[in-house]
């Protein structure tokens, strides 16, 4: 959504303010939209947050008052003036002239305080006085009728769960806990000609061919008044003449569009997209459409009920990731990062997101992008993994938040769907409080939820609600973590519970929303924030920048489980990296063969707010982790998955296809010796229907001569291909033997480098690292002796000339040898 207005009537706002600590100390600018932890770095009042162990040096901030001012020139004051402000974080007072204007205390809102009676002609001031949000949280605990427990293994910052800010700010088991606070979004001074629009809100109606788009603009006006109001579509342009009455007016089209170019999901169709405009005399609002049809079954069947999205009639499974905010800190974040963080899960063949209930509803153009990129959203509102408040200002500030998020956003074709929380049908059973009156809070949970579901379906009769995630259903608040018959699951059995990569083949999940393991972010990252003497994976800084609790033991225990232990600290982080890749494609691969019993797996997560060691698939800065490389093959739309036999005997391989089309597929197998050579054992075609996943072949594993191990390739006839190979007991049991990894490197003209690998024994898991970010066209794969493979490699800042210096790593030469 895109919004224009007479520049006459609108004071920009943002730009460079005063900031202060409210005792008047600590001094500088910030910029606006901004937020203070950065502008205090820029001026070297704190050291960066993110470097070595600076995060415990900076927590003074977060318990002070904050306040910023600037000046601003009105000529004229005989007029109708507001403020139009969003994402205010987050308690804070908006005065002009010394006015109080406004009393915030919601990140998600918007505020447009009337302020003709604070100006002055000529030279005024606006000052926001941010209260700490410590302080605020503090407070309001303790008006509370009873204890509302959060969770302090994720917020280690208490009482977030108070107040109406991104969660996540309070820690969480991948963020810094720090609880930022700032204004992120837009403020503006405006003045009221006639009227302003407050929403605009479409639904579509698909018959007879074609499509009737229903518009709803609601304006506001300050007395009676008429106006003309232009809305278009596309080339279709009409003029309405309004009455409008002082406060809220409603006006209502009906365009119907004939034979429509439909908006599908990325890989099912095109993203068509239409522009929707509303033109006032001093404003216009623009907004693309996407027509299509969304449905969520919940058809009872033998195993319970499904789970699966429908899109203009036809059922897709949902490939994808949970998206997080892109950055701990306001400034750090850009359009451009995050349009490349969405690039990156598009090119790993993903066609949906799901925005965490405990970050931001994102902005206007992350939804626009969403919607270009044919990438579905799951949209969570935002409430995670805590207990909150059921009081009446509480749940009313919910309502008013849900009101303007949903008006705001549900016009955008990639959002499939609305999610009232993350985990807090769960978050019952983590408190001593509500295990021992589990009614008091049930009861509590039960009033926000509705209040949620309520607004929406009042703001979107349309949207598709799902209560919580995980959910086995509409009001079941059972165990939705372990049982899979119905509804999401969220799956952490492995990580958590330290049970092995095998153990995703035992449950059957109808759709899995969340499951992940950890590995730590890759060594170009860990030189950003840690020092040589650092790199140890029992140094202190390298656990401050481990959030979850016990999270570097369960990397390194699992690596003990499967690997031989890596030679020093490098290795150690590419190892972790390989086992994150494995676990990760375990689990899609068996889940994606269930097919249509499982319709979508969102794996935890996309991208990280920091530089840390995580569950995500990109490093801090978009560059792609081992896991990203095999995600953009396990989640080929259409691929081959292994799945061994329960007694380990055999292994089937089964088609999947989440075309249109029949593709026919055909695959060698082969054993593949420790000196590297491979020898064939069988062929085998087949052909898979579309949107479909059924049987190919099967190899029994005595086949295989003892020290080798199974691989194969396959390709399609719609030209994907693929690869793979299964270890029948663990990588540690094999005897490697040296790889004779090589590499040549040549410049091509457009400044990115080509490296060609080559292997004369055999090479597991070869990866090529570079010595500056960029992006590489393959990594992650396996030579055999003698077997060579061209890759590409896009530096991010093409300025720089010098030929990079690349490293090459395979678990051969990561083990420490005799």
């Amino acid at each position: 959504m895109a919004s224009t207005y007479a520049s006459d009537l609108v004071i920009d706002l943002s730009g460079q303010w005063r900031l202060a600590s409210a005792e008047g100390d600590h001094a500088t600018t910030m910029t606006i939209p901004g937020d203070v932890h950065t502008a205090l770095h820029e001026a070297s009042i704190i050291p960066d947050p993110y470097f070595g162990r600076n995060e415990n040096d900076v927590q003074w901030v977060a318990h002070r008052d904050w306040i910023i001012e600037r000046r601003f020139t009105v000529d004229e004051v005989d007029a109708d003036w507001y403020l139009d402000i969003d994402n205010l974080d987050t308690v804070a007072v908006v005065f002009v002239n010394d006015v109080p204007v406004l009393a915030a205390d919601n990140c998600f809102r918007r505020y447009r305080p009337d302020v003709s009676s604070a100006l002055q002609p000529g030279e005024n001031v606006i000052r926001i006085h941010f209260h700490s949000s410590i302080k605020a949280g503090a407070d309001r605990q303790a008006a509370q009728p009873f204890y509302v427990p959060y969770h302090p293994g994720n917020s280690p910052i208490p009482n977030g769960n108070l107040l109406r800010k991104p969660q996540c700010h309070f820690g969480w088991d991948w963020n810094i806990a720090i609880a930022p606070l700032g204004l992120y979004g837009n403020i503006m001074l405006r003045r009221l000609e006639t009227a302003r629009i407050e929403h605009v809100t479409t639904t579509q109606h698909h018959k007879d061919g074609g499509v009737e788009l229903h518009v709803e603009v609601t304006l506001h006006a300050a007395q009676p008044a008429s106006l003309p109001v232009h809305l278009s579509l596309g080339d279709e342009r009409l003029r309405l003449d309004c009455g409008v009455s002082a406060g809220k007016t409603v006006i209502r089209h009906v365009f119907f569009v004939e034979n429509p170019k439909l908006w599908w999901p990325a890989g099912s169709g095109e993203q068509a997209l239409y522009t929707l405009s509303v033109e006032l005399p001093d404003e216009t609002m623009s907004r693309q459409i996407g027509l299509r049809t969304v449905e969520l079954l919940t058809d009872k069947d033998e195993a319970g009920s499904r789970f699966a999205l429908r899109v203009n009639g036809r059922e897709i499974f949902c490939r994808g990731a949970n998206w997080i905010p892109s950055d701990a800190l306001f400034s750090l974040s850009s359009a451009e990062k995050t349009e490349d963080l969405l690039l990156s899960a598009v090119e790993a063949n993903m066609n949906m997101i799901r925005v965490w209930g405990g970050g931001f509803y994102e902005p206007d153009w992350f939804y626009d992008l969403c919607d270009r990129l044919g990438l579905m959203v799951w949209q969570d509102f935002m409430f995670a993994c805590n207990l909150y408040p059921c009081t009446e200002d509480f749940l009313d500030n919910v309502e008013l938040e849900v009101d303007y998020q949903v008006k705001r956003l549900a016009s955008h074709p990639s959002i499939a769907l609305w999610c009232g929380d993350n985990e807090l049908v769960g978050a019952l059973n983590w408190f001593e409080e509500s295990r021992n009156n589990r009614d008091r809070y049930l009861v509590a949970y039960d009033r926000l939820n509705r209040t949620i579901e309520r607004a929406l379906r009042k703001a979107a009769p349309s949207a598709i609600w799902w209560p919580s995630s995980p959910a086995s259903g509409y009001l079941d608040y059972g165990d939705a973590w372990h049982a899979d018959g119905s509804g999401d699951m969220h799956y952490w059995s492995v990580w958590h519970e330290n049970k092995s990569f095998d153990d995703y083949r035992t449950v059957r999940p109808r759709f899995c929303s969340e499951f992940g393991f950890q590995s730590y972010t890759s060594m170009p990252i860990i030189r950003t924030y840690a020092d040589n003497k650092d790199m140890n994976i029992a140094s202190p800084v390298i656990e401050l920048h481990q959030k979850n609790a016990g999270g570097n033991e369960r990397i390194a225990g699992t690596m003990f489980r499967y690997f031989r232990f890596p030679k020093d600290f490098e290795n150690f982080v590419y190892v972790s990296q390989v086992q994150q890749a494995l676990a990760i494609k375990t689990a899609v691969e068996y889940w994606r063969s269930l097919k249509p019993h499982c319709m979508g797996t969102l794996y935890w997560q996309l991208n990280d707010t920091w530089p840390v060691a995580s569950w995500s698939s990109l490093d801090y800065g978009g560059s792609w982790k081992a896991l990203h490389y095999a995600a953009r093959r396990f989640f080929q739309p259409v691929a081959v998955s292994a799945v061994p036999s329960e007694d380990g005997q055999s292994v089937c391989f089964s088609m999947v296809n989440d075309t249109l089309d029949d593709v026919e597929i055909d695959m060698n197998i082969f054993a593949l010796a420790l000196d590297g050579v491979r020898i064939p054992l069988k062929s085998a075609s087949g052909t898979c229907g579309p949107d479909a996943a059924s049987l190919f072949t099967e190899i029994d594993l005595d086949q295989i001569p003892a020290g080798a191990m199974l691989s194969w390739n396959f390709i399609a006839s719609n030209g994907m291909l693929g690869e793979g190979h299964h270890v029948r007991d663990t990588y540690k049991a094999l005897d490697l033997r040296p790889s004779g990894l090589s590499h040549q490197v040549t410049a091509l003209d457009n400044g990115d480098f080509e490296v060609e690998v080559e292997a004369q024994g055999l090479a597991l898991f070869v990866m090529v690292e570079a010595d500056i970010a960029g992006r590489y066209s393959d990594n992650l794969f396996d030579l055999a002796a003698g077997e060579s493979r061209r890759i590409v490699f896009s530096p991010s800042d093409k300025s720089q000339t010098a030929k990079p210096s690349f490293k090459l790593f395979d678990l051969y030469t990561s083990q420490s040898q005799a």
